[in-house]
């Protein structure tokens, strides 16, 4: 099993150089949020409440350990060719099941309006700071801790870029609210699940990866 220690602690990871990725402005984003619900999104908002039960949610519990709203925000994203089943993937994961109505699930996709700068965790610097590849398949508390420490050992990072370890290591990010400025006042496409011009793509990557639709 790989090896998936606590983090070290933050001027340990600071003593070490991270390894960027940068993303230009233009590159295409794409996210799964929720309309409706408890706690309902938009495709431009980042979730300042937390941490959830999310694997990279850097917020802090509070004094008794609780989640909180605060002014750490976190949104998950996926890009590249595989950006939408990646998206099913990892949203519809505890299930098993994509859910094309429940809490009016939306499928956004927006171009970064300025570059943004991620920590590269999908190669060896995951074994630079003490980690392993473990840190995108290992338990999600832990994760979270580290998650915590990389944001504030390293100041100039807008989030991290790692692989999905629900769709075959496909490129994931978890985007810091320090990205902000990055998000356009537009999205390039929206649309809800339970639109039937999502009908085709949702049966493909249920097919592919073995989940179910509703």
């Amino acid at each position: 099993m790989a090896k998936f220690t606590e983090p070290p602690g933050v001027e340990a990871l600071r003593a070490i150089a991270p390894v960027l990725q940068r993303l230009p402005a233009g590159s295409t984003m794409t996210r799964l949020f929720f309309a409706g619900g408890e706690f309902p999104g938009s495709w431009d908002a980042f979730r300042c409440y937390g941490p959830t039960t999310s694997r990279f949610d850097h917020q802090l519990p509070d004094d008794e350990g609780r989640a909180h709203r605060q002014e750490r925000g976190i949104m998950y994203l996926a890009s590249g060719r595989e950006a939408i089943p990646t998206c099913l993937a990892e949203v519809f994961q505890s299930t098993r099941v994509i859910d094309r109505h429940a809490r009016d699930p939306v499928l956004g996709g927006f171009e970064l309006a300025a570059p943004v700068t991620l920590l590269d965790l999908n190669g060896p610097f995951a074994t630079a700071i003490g980690a392993s590849m473990a840190l995108h398949a290992g338990p999600r508390p832990r994760a979270r801790r580290w998650a915590q420490q990389l944001y504030e050992a390293y100041p100039a990072i807008d989030g991290l870029l790692y692989c999905s370890s629900m769709y075959g290591n496909a490129p994931a990010i978890a985007l810091f609210e320090r990205a902000a400025r990055a998000i356009p006042a537009r999205p390039v496409f929206h649309r809800e699940l339970r639109d039937a011009v999502m009908t085709n793509i949702l049966n493909e990557t249920a097919r592919v990866i073995g989940y179910a639709v509703v």
